[in-house]
């Protein structure tokens, strides 16, 4: 008999897939609440405390009953101007404060990016791997998330023939991500120039995420398409935020540049949907943008070192192969040649299977390919401690080294 009882939760929200990296970091924490001593590779999180001048910057704001009322939805004037500044210290792209939009961390930058220029049905390109929430932030907007797959022969870098391939009628926006999550692949200057001038050809909106912008390494630069492409600026959503470059991930701040047409529709959406930022995170983010990058150095030469540390110890694992990442804090090797072997009596036919193995056996939590759209490999974050990340991956490492055919 048919079940006619009425839905209790939509199809727009009922079909949204949960957070995998949050979902592994959260399955980490509890097991090691539990008493088990498991390392996370989970979450994209820098393991390193706000910079002090920061929080003191909150600790006042704190104090200050101006912070105790509703501000302006888009932002506070300042913080809109500190960030234009900073994007042209940073970027070398020049905006103006009413092109930014305050919005409470990058992924309601990224959702409210899709939503103010798809329409249903219009196509956005996604090269994959991607980030986890831009396909489902692309289909609460109503659009089609078309990935566009690469893979570790071509450093997880997508071509103009690629894009173009998969172009169609209906294609709206291409979202573009240097350096990447999940992959730390960073694009050349030509081939951000390239691509650009594609779009710019085809009438493509892109949205462009630059929040890993000061994590580079091996001299490699992230280089912003409305900067190598200047006529792309009418058609360019930039995201950004603190997160990142200053360890400000529960501060909750991030932003939007684009065309001022843009912003405005964005900032009314956000009017309704969540209202300004908390005023104690504006007020840091402000000290954080106008303040120097003497903290963010820091933890980019941290997270270099950590790099050539995780890479060598993969590369050291049988059936393991990893390119080297050029940005951001991730490591993605390919665990394909490891799937359908068995490990102390059971087949990793899948990287899910394989992940939930390494974690039963070895006590790590990794991130498997799948939550990327590209099924084979594993994500492992080395934004953690030097000890826990060798630990880690060698633990890994062990497990592996027993994997054989049935």
């Amino acid at each position: 008999m048919a079940d006619s009882s009425p839905r209790r939760i939509s199809a727009r929200i009922g079909g949204i897939a949960e957070s995998a990296t949050l979902a592994v970091d959260a399955k980490a924490k509890a097991l090691k609440a539990a008493g088990r001593p498991v390392i996370g590779f989970g979450a994209g999180e820098p393991d390193f405390p706000t910079p002090p001048a920061i929080v003191e910057a909150a600790v006042e704001a704190a104090k200050d009953p101006r912070n105790h009322r509703y501000t302006p939805a888009a932002g506070l004037p300042e913080l809109r101007e500190a960030v234009a500044a900073k994007t042209k210290r940073d970027s070398g792209y020049e905006v103006k404060a009413n092109q930014v939009l305050v919005t409470n961390g990058g992924k309601q930058a990224v959702y409210q990016a899709f939503a103010t220029i798809v329409d249903p049905g219009d196509e956005v390109l996604l090269p994959a791997p991607y980030w986890t929430t831009y396909p489902e932030s692309i289909g609460l907007a109503g659009g089609v998330a078309v990935p566009v797959v690469t893979d570790e022969s071509s450093g997880y870098l997508v071509t103009v023939g690629q894009l173009e391939a998969a172009r169609t009628p209906r294609t709206k926006a291409l979202l573009f991500c240097s350096p990447s999550n999940p992959t730390g692949a960073v694009y050349p200057r030509e081939q951000v120039e390239a691509i650009g001038r594609w779009a710019v050809e085809h009438g493509i909106w892109v949205i462009t995420d630059e929040i890993y912008e000061h994590l580079t390494y091996d001299g490699a630069q992230a280089v912003s398409m409305p900067v190598a492409v200047p006529e792309l600026a009418d058609t360019c959503i930039v995201v950004n935020g603190v997160a990142k470059t200053y360890a400000m991930t529960g501060w909750r701040v991030g932003w939007m540049i684009s065309p001022a047409d843009v912003t405005k529709a964005a900032a009314n959406l956000q009017s309704h949907l969540s209202s300004n930022v908390a005023n104690v995170s504006q007020r840091a983010a402000l000290a954080a943008v106008s303040g120097p990058l003497d903290a963010a150095h820091e933890m980019r030469e941290a997270f270099d070192r950590r790099r050539r540390t995780i890479v060598k110890l993969l590369s050291e694992i049988p059936g393991v192969e990893v390119p080297t990442p050029q940005g951001a804090f991730y490591a993605y090797p390919s665990v394909k040649a490891l799937l359908g072997k068995t490990i102390r009596g059971t087949v990793g036919s899948t990287s899910v299977a394989l992940a939930a193995l390494v974690l039963e056996h070895a006590e790590v939590a990794v991130v498997p390919g799948e939550a990327f759209g590209t099924p084979g490999y594993f994500r492992l974050s080395y934004a953690l401690g030097d000890e826990d990340l060798a630990t880690g991956v060698t633990r890994m490492g062990d497990l592996l080294r027993e994997a054989k055919y049935r």
